[in-house]
């Protein structure tokens, strides 16, 4: 069975439903058209208007607006139902056949018509829309994460990630990019698959799995990785997230058409400051230029991005054709953890708190970027009580 059942058969399923006496000669076929289109002239008489297609409209008036496309259509119908047609119905225009049809999830009619009998179907009835049902879920089915601890680094890296521009967002094309590990934005929110249950089959044999889903506002769900699929189908700002990665940032030799982008440049200070002197090995700022870094570190001694001090060129490592703001927003994140945290007073005696220092030795900066040039970066993060770079 497909995922989605086109509303054109559901329409012609229901339509089965309707009382099949015979009158006038009719035929079973003739009678079920015009008993279908009665149901369409009672939701006209009660709303003063033709159904119309739409999402949020319930699913009765969805599927009044499919069969009217298809009376409309046909010209047997049309004969047929003209001597009754005193609204004007009929004169509408039919959607092109190349219009794609409105489809509807199998599971949400079934759900919606569930408990009904045949009467019931051929009457008009309030049915809560799609929409409302979504949100009403959606309070149900959310809950506070006991452990968010846990998961709340993950998500506020993935924020910084999509921020530098690490990660990117894609349109959700399909169920299979649903997997354990993978990030979402759904509703608004981050949402991260941290678990998936074992893969059974519906009543309406189709596969399926529960979810275990955290978002980053502390709340997670329990839900089905089909219903997942489905919100993400219909919110319009629904996205996957990306796996972070850098592709091959460097080439070892330049080649003809490439354009020099800046330079890394890794520095240590000459500070006298005990604070920062007793780290002067293992302490190192981190920038990308796109000029000369001797001119950048000219006036180190009066900038309070260089600790007010005096600098000196430990490394250095050319760009080519590369994002020198993403490159150097990936550097950082990677040795977040080891980030000096200190404050000191520019010359005008106000607070400056330098953010590219940090507290790695130098072989693992030169791991790193060896790292970012192969792109295997994405596998390993910083890890500075050990002071290396681990596998995740």
């Amino acid at each position: 069975m497909t995922d989605d059942l086109d509303l054109d058969e559901l329409a012609a399923d229901l339509a089965d439903f309707a009382p099949q006496d015979k009158k006038g000669g009719r035929s079973p076929r003739e009678e079920r058209i015009i008993a279908g289109f009665e149901e369409i002239q009672r939701f006209a008489e009660a709303h003063g208007r033709a159904p119309v297609h739409g999402e949020s409209n319930d699913i009765f008036e969805r599927l009044y607006a499919v069969r009217l496309d298809r009376l409309r259509g046909l010209e047997e119908c049309r004969s047929l139902l003209a001597p009754l047609d005193k609204q004007g119905l009929l004169a509408g225009v039919a959607r092109p056949a190349a219009e794609p049809a409105e489809s509807i999830d199998d599971d949400e009619l079934l759900a919606e018509l569930e408990g009904m009998d045949a009467s019931d179907i051929t009457e008009l009835r309030h049915v809560r829309t799609a929409a409302d049902k979504r949100a009403a879920e959606e309070i149900a089915n959310r809950t506070p994460c006991e452990d968010f601890d846990r998961f709340k680094p993950l998500l506020v890296q993935v924020k910084k990630d999509l921020d530098a521009g690490i990660r990117q967002t894609r349109r959700f094309q399909t169920m299979a990019e649903i997997k354990e590990g993978e990030f979402f934005i759904v509703g608004g929110q981050i949402a991260y698959v941290a678990g998936v249950g074992k893969e059974f089959v519906t009543e309406y044999d189709r596969r399926d799995s529960r979810l275990r889903v955290i978002y980053d506002n502390g709340t997670e769900s329990d839900v089905l990785l089909r219903s997942l699929q489905r919100a993400l189908h219909r919110d319009e700002a629904g996205r996957r997230i990306t796996d972070p990665t850098a592709g091959p940032l460097f080439s070892g030799e330049s080649e003809d058409g490439d354009l020099a982008s800046g330079t890394i440049y890794v520095l240590r200070s000459k500070s006298n400051d005990p604070a920062i002197a007793q780290h002067h090995d293992v302490l190192h700022k981190i920038g990308v230029t796109g000029g000369d870094v001797t001119k950048r570190i000219a006036n180190a001694a009066l900038d309070p991005t260089f600790l007010l001090a005096e600098v000196e060129v430990v490394t250095t490592y050319k760009l080519l054709n590369i994002s020198r703001t993403k490159l150097e927003n990936l550097i950082h994140r990677i040795f977040d953890p080891a980030r000096l945290d200190i404050e000191i007073k520019d010359r005008f005696g106000n607070p400056v708190v330098p953010r590219e220092w940090f507290l790695v030795p130098l072989f693992v900066i030169e791991e790193a970027i060896e790292r970012i040039k192969d792109g295997t970066i994405i596998d390993y993060v910083y890890d500075p009580k050990l002071a290396k770079l681990i596998h995740r």
